[in-house]
């Protein structure tokens, strides 16, 4: 593991997680201002990815700061300032609130700002899991005698048994989720679709990787980001039904004008 790289000449060294989380952004401001482009939006996507990040990245902190309120009594203040400790769902909450008040400032519309959002928010993700792996921050997971089990004894929360590399677990479900929504959009959607997929499976994917991560079970056997992914996915199957319900009504209208006029 390389939790930090050393710079010749200069006393101090780069995070490999502070270091990925830049790549992630520049990744995720790249494939939102392409599908802006084939979108035909003018709007400054690299903008509000860069406004997005640092959203995330605050609301992330929070998040896990109220998820466990043992390291803010152990460390105080400096626990906000730690390079580890980042909550999936806070920076989800942070970063789609972001994104819903940029969209209706550039008149894009908050839910079309999210659907053009959703492939660049799952790659920037899958790409920012890579300086967890790096760092070894204790985002890995329960340990295993698979093949693939991996030790981080020189981690920031150093471990030296085989545990499962859940990080690289969630690298693969953010490529594939981004991959797929990104073919999903090539095409005319009615708008939602695409958040309500995006929520849907990347809650189902957080969902699945918590039983094999060390994070406590706080209510009927699950984490806290277990139960936060269930409401993602809740969330995104209730967007689909509406987008469902609202394409079948315009069906039907649309059948009806025909019929007036025939």
């Amino acid at each position: 593991m390389l939790p930090y790289i050393p710079i010749p000449f200069w006393p101090h060294n780069i995070p490999t997680f502070g270091l990925m989380l830049w790549f992630a952004a520049v990744v995720a401001g790249v494939v939102m201002d392409r599908n802006f482009r084939r979108a035909r939006v003018s709007a400054d996507a690299v903008g509000m990815v860069a406004i997005t990040v640092v959203a995330g990245i605050v609301g992330a902190k929070l998040w896990h700061v109220l998820d466990t309120p043992s390291e803010f009594r152990e460390q105080g203040w400096r626990v906000l300032w730690d390079t580890g400790g980042f909550a999936w769902f806070g920076g989800l909450v942070a970063g789609i609130s972001a994104l819903l008040i940029q969209g209706v400032m550039a008149r894009i519309g908050a839910i079309r700002t999210l659907d053009l959002a959703a492939p660049a928010a799952a790659f920037g993700y899958g790409i920012g899991r890579i300086g967890c792996f790096l760092s070894g921050d204790g985002c890995y997971g329960i340990p295993t005698t698979l093949p693939w089990g991996m030790s981080f004894p020189h981690g920031i929360e150093p471990v030296f048994v085989p545990v499962h590399p859940t990080p690289l677990y969630e690298l693969g479900g953010g490529l594939l989720i981004g991959t797929w929504l990104w073919i999903r959009g090539g095409k005319a959607r009615p708008t939602g679709g695409i958040l309500g997929e995006y929520l849907v499976l990347t809650g189902l994917a957080r969902f699945l990787v918590e039983f094999l991560r060390r994070n406590p079970h706080v209510m009927w056997g699950m984490s806290n980001a277990q139960l936060a992914s269930l409401g993602s996915i809740v969330a995104g199957a209730a967007l689909l039904l509406w987008v469902s319900t609202r394409r079948a009504a315009a069906v039907d209208d649309a059948r009806m004008a025909v019929e007036k006029t025939a």
